[in-house]
């Protein structure tokens, strides 16, 4: 039974409307129908054509988007993911309470994990991948707090494993965020936060999305794994 086939106890949306669209998902994916990169209509067309509550909507695809399947960018969409063969985070860790991982532990694994990325962004990007990160880019050079600032942050570093198209990588970065979203991580990031430091931090997000642009995943991955660690100096060093 692969990933898609497989359906938790108690997972099944009640509505019909609902269940209608979960199967739909569920069984456009399992055969091919619904490609990884195909981009789902918009949740008001999801809800007239299944006759289901924008909230029901909402739910089914925040299931789906949870298990890796889906991925949602803000200013962009909603679009099918490409599922792993050999490789599915295990439900035992994404169900771990973000208040379990600290920030120290929480760059550890992104200095490993993230710099692996750019080669399959360079290999798999498209151009409705670039626009969600130069969303987020624009987004966050205008917010006006730390927390506007760290939520767009986090949001570009999501598109960056969406344009992935790999479902390992979206999951790893959601769980990413939500040990982002504790209040450990904020404090210190408030801390460390100075309008020099958010000024570097603008300047290597754009720098690595002209790389990834140009398909240039070595020099991308060489900017990344600087960007992670003038922020891990920063959290910590100081």
């Amino acid at each position: 039974m692969n990933e898609i086939d497989s359906e938790p106890a108690g997972a099944e949306p009640k509505a019909a409307g609902a269940k209608a669209l979960s199967r739909f998902l569920r069984d456009g994916m399992a055969s091919g129908q619904l490609r990884s990169g195909f981009k789902l209509p918009a949740e008001r067309e999801l809800s007239e054509q299944f006759g289901a509550s924008r909230g029901a909507v909402r739910r089914v695809l925040s299931t789906f988007r949870e298990r890796g399947l889906i991925t949602q960018t803000v200013g962009s969409g909603t679009f099918v993911s490409g599922v792993p063969e050999a490789v599915v985070v295990p439900d035992l860790l994404l169900s771990r309470s973000a208040d379990s991982v600290s920030p120290a532990e929480l760059m550890e694994a992104r200095r490993l994990i993230e710099p692996l990325m750019p080669s399959l962004i360079a290999r798999n990007a498209t151009s409705a991948d670039f626009a969600a990160m130069q969303h987020c880019i624009d987004k966050s050079e205008a917010a006006q707090s730390i927390r506007e600032f760290e939520f767009w942050d986090g949001e570009l570093h999501k598109a960056l494993a969406a344009a992935t198209h790999n479902a390992f990588f979206v999951q790893i970065l959601e769980l990413s965020q939500r040990i982002r979203d504790q209040g450990e991580w904020g404090r210190l990031k408030a801390k460390s936060l100075t309008p020099r430091r958010r000024t570097q931090y603008e300047q290597q997000h754009r720098a690595l999305v002209d790389a990834l642009r140009d398909r240039d995943a070595a020099l991308a991955a060489r900017l990344l794994i600087q960007h992670l660690d003038q922020i891990q100096k920063n959290l910590f060093d100081g």
